[in-house]
């Protein structure tokens, strides 16, 4: 709410002030030398003296009237306001703000009393909210109210509570914030049937295994909702809010099928796997491009920064995310009640953003944490959130970053920050813009999330297996296989086997495998037929026996290798290794199909582990890391000969590799406490020099996590000579480590689209079946990468010099207010002290305008906005 609202705002009111005491300075000395008089003639005169002081005190309590006009009169829009947290905070500042400026008021000589009812103030009125809970919706309006009367009897007595005390403003709107419809109505089939689905939530035991199983009998209907539409918001100044969290996954079961369907069908252009929260996000974001709205500050979770959720956000810093051509503002904003605004994200961003829709201008993020601990307000869960200010126009921002977190005796949690100052990309980080490396075609079509089982009855201990044939009943084999999640990787595995009759139909796998097919009639098609009348989950009843994305493209990627690179989609540390091909990887594996071990290094080289954090988000309470296929290895340049790859380095690098991953597996076979988050997290305190506790001393003896240490400093090395780099030092140059591999990957880029392209895999890659796995893959959400690099990237070692900036003249404000704001600006931009001249060299005008600058500037310094150092000026902030 601060840097949403009441920071613009003290923005602005720091530039009135200081306009009205320099005009007060101006009407004080000018007060002070009036004219003598010593004839009648003289009277005159000093009439006309003594008219331009009150005229001029009175210009000077103007400044500040027309700041209190502006704070009594814009209005504050919460669109998911719950009870109204913000609004009632947003309403004590305000209220704060408004007592500066009555008080400055008063300093100017301004009489009129404070209790006055005909003046301004700042009332309920300005605050608006749009909730779907209605006894939320009503305690709103009860909290603001509260908080109201409160401020009036604490600053002015019971004399300021004014009859009738409570006025129905109607400035909580109890409705949908984001969908509107003309009604809704249960959902029939073409028979006319009244359509249902399971609940969700109700179980029975199942007759034979005994085990829970979806009750068929408990049944919800599913509804239509007739026009739908894009909900109207109501005109604001400002927007804060905290929409509720609900993932893109998880909407269905949430909200409905009915919902969702029409929530995509009235938001065509937010990709169908954003979250929820971004249809509040993309429509004050459009508003603040449009300029109806001058800033936007949402709290959403941190998953903002995933790859289909940052696409609004790209769309919305470039000014692709617009009004619609067929919508203006103003409908967008409520001026038409009934009338529905719409959004412009150009495709889903299939096609490089950039190009401004109608009415759209660039934007920044003002102000952004990208992760922060958090309690759930709906069901008090702890989660991870990101917090976001948009405003008009391109500038830095501030960016803070969580340091440390501590939890207090209460749950609360205690977290310092850091700060940065610049350009915040999409992707929320400043420095290099790892957000905008395009994917690269030399990475395509071997890479892959691990099969989706979309039924836990698939996996099976080896006595079931064992029990169901396998070992017996030839052939079987092929269709249990060994099986592999992430906390089989990370902690202590499962061993369990998985059923996998890919390839076979229902009828072929009761013929041949009738005990298999038995287990999974049981224990897979109860929940499959339950969740068979939603949208999803009808294609996964029909074909019940097999995983829900049995992933072809990964089969045929890993097909003729002994062995494939795996990596937890989600983990604590970014660990590569080689599963045999014959282990069935879990959907929160990454199968990258490659059984070179030189690659295995280098994705376990410090370099692409750089490179994953940064382009990659974070998930979970644990706010792990989380490697997106589609941005953490589609978009990375591997070394080659034109960054100083030699064969000697390649054996290098692929001999570390086979000694790291061998390593690995010795350990933890010959100690179980070995585990692969054990030994890293003992190797990340090694790494920083911290002390061992005596558990840790015992997983550093069973891991020899010395000699894995001195292996990875080795690889790290070699990998970095590789690339040419071996001038950085990691982690300390890490911001130059991602600048220069942004350069390479644009590099790249121009060289794919001249024809030339470095495959990781050519004998694959190059005979077809490569590129077809390539479309088919991009097809699936699930693999779906970001906008394409730009066509525009220099040739490969081409260099351009800096040209030196020319100073651009800023034409001389006329309102005093205005003049303060712009040299202020000025001071902060130039980012070094400039003497009178240095400062009037940026201004051009006519008349005496620079006669007014020394007193401008001494009332800034008077105010503490900039200091006068040796006869030069600077910004307060340098």
């Amino acid at each position: 709410m601060l840097p949403t609202v009441i920071e613009p705002l003290r923005a602005e009111w720091a530039n009135a002030q200081a306009a009205a005491l320099l005009l007060a300075h101006e009407a004080a000395g000018l007060e002070a030398h009036p004219p003598d008089v010593k004839t009648k003639k003289d009277f005159a005169a000093l009439d006309r003296h003594n008219a331009a002081v009150r005229a001029k005190w009175a210009e000077a309590r103007q400044q500040v009237k027309d700041f209190l006009h502006r704070l009594c009169t814009l209005r504050v829009l919460d669109p998911a306001c719950g009870s109204a947290n913000f609004l009632y905070v947003t309403l004590e500042h305000l209220k704060r703000l408004e007592g500066e400026v009555l008080n400055q008021l008063g300093a100017l000589g301004d009489t009129q009393d404070a209790l006055d009812l005909g003046r301004e103030t700042v009332t309920l009125q300005q605050l608006l909210g749009i909730e779907l809970n209605e006894r939320a919706a009503a305690l709103a309006e009860l909290v603001l109210w509260i908080g109201f009367l409160q401020w009036q009897i604490r600053t002015n007595g019971q004399a300021g509570v004014a009859e009738p005390v409570v006025h129905d403003y109607g400035n909580i709107e109890h409705r949908d914030a984001v969908l509107a419809y003309d009604r809704q109505e249960p959902m029939t089939d073409a028979s006319g049937k009244v359509l249902t689905r399971w609940d969700g939530q109700t179980f029975k035991p199942h007759p034979v295994t005994g085990q829970p199983v979806p009750d068929e009998a408990a049944q919800v209907l599913q509804w239509r909702y007739l026009n739908p539409r894009q909900a109207v918001w109501p005109q604001a100044d400002f927007i804060v809010g905290n929409p509720p969290f609900i993932g893109a996954s998880t909407m269905r079961a949430a909200l409905g099928d009915g919902y969702v369907d029409a929530l995509r069908a009235a938001w065509p252009d937010v990709p169908d796997s954003a979250d929820f929260v971004m249809f509040w996000w993309a429509r004050a974001a459009a508003l603040v491009g449009a300029g109806a709205v001058q800033r936007m500050g949402l709290i959403t979770t941190n998953s903002l920064r995933q790859t289909f959720n940052r696409r609004v956000v790209q769309a919305a810093l470039d000014g692709s995310l617009s009004v619609a051509s067929a919508s203006s503002a103003a409908a967008l904003a409520g001026a038409g009640a009934g009338r529905a605004g719409g959004l412009m994200l150009p495709n889903a961003q299939k096609s490089a953003p950039g190009t401004p829709g109608p009415g759209a201008g660039v934007a920044h993020l003002a102000f952004a944490v990208p992760d922060h601990p958090w309690v759930d307000s709906a069901n008090g869960a702890a989660v991870r959130i990101a917090m976001t200010v948009l405003a008009l126009g391109a500038a830095e921002g501030r960016l803070y970053t969580v340091q440390t977190e501590a939890e207090g005796d209460f749950g609360e949690v205690s977290v310092s920050l850091a700060e940065r100052r610049g350009l915040i990309h999409p992707d929320l980080s400043v420095g290099a813009n790892v957000a905008g490396a395009g994917p690269l075609r030399a990475m395509a079509a071997v890479s892959s999330p691990g099969v989706k089982l979309h039924g836990s009855g698939f996996i099976v201990t080896r006595q079931e297996a064992a029990g169901l044939g396998l070992g017996t009943l030839p052939g079987l084999e092929r269709y249990i296989r060994e099986y592999r999640n992430g906390r089989d990787l990370t902690a202590t595995p499962r061993d369990v086997l998985v059923i996998d009759l890919f390839g076979l139909t229902a009828d072929e796998a009761r013929q041949r495998y009738p005990a298999a097919y038995q287990w999974l009639l049981e224990r897979v098609k109860p929940e499959r037929d339950a969740k068979g009348q939603t949208k999803d989950g009808a294609g996964y009843a029909k074909l019940w026996w097999l995983h829900g994305k049995p992933r072809q493209e990964m089969r045929r990627q890993l097909a003729g290798l002994p062995r494939y690179i795996a990596t937890v989609e989600t983990a604590k540390h970014r660990v590569f290794q080689f599963l045999d091909a014959s282990v069935l990887p879990d959907n929160m594996l990454i199968a990258i199909a490659s059984a070179d071990a030189f690659h295995l290094g280098v994705l376990s080289s410090a370099v692409h582990v750089h490179w994953a954090l940064a382009t990659g988000g974070r998930l979970g309470v644990g706010n792990d890391p989380r490697y997106n296929k589609s941005r953490c290895f589609e978009t990375f340049p591997f070394p080659d000969a034109d960054t100083g790859l030699t064969p000697v380095l390649v054996e290098r690098i692929r001999t570390l590799a086979e000694q790291i991953d061998a390593h690995r597996k010795v350990q933890l076979a010959a100690h179980a406490d070995a585990t692969l988050t054990a030994t890293y997290n003992v190797l990340e305190k090694l790494r920083c020099g911290e002390a061992l506790s005596a558990k840790e001393k015992v997983v550093y003896e069973h891991g020899l996590v010395g000699v894995l240490k001195s292996l990875h400093d080795e690889l790290d090395a070699a990998v970095l000579q590789a690339y040419g780099w071996a001038d950085l030092s990691l982690p300390a140059d890490t911001d130059a480590l991602l600048l220069r591999l942004v350069e390479l990957n644009t590099r790249r880029a121009a060289e794919e689209a001249a024809g030339t392209v470095r495959w990781l895999r050519p004998g694959f890659q190059q005979a077809g079946r490569g590129e077809q796995v390539a479309l088919e893959a991009d097809a699936d959400a699930d693999a779906d990468a970001d906008a394409d690099a730009d066509a525009d990237a220099p040739e490969d070692g081409a260099q351009t010099q800096p040209a030196k900036a020319a100073l651009v003249q800023r034409p001389w404000p006329t309102g005093v207010t205005e003049q303060i704001k712009t040299v202020a600006e000025v001071l902060a931009a130039a980012g070094r002290s400039l003497d009178l001249d240095g400062v009037a060299e940026h201004f051009s005008g006519r008349g005496r305008w620079r006669d007014r600058l020394p007193t401008l500037l001494d009332t800034l310094v008077a105010l503490g906005r900039v200091r006068l150092v040796d006869g030069c000026w600077v910004d307060a902030g340098r």
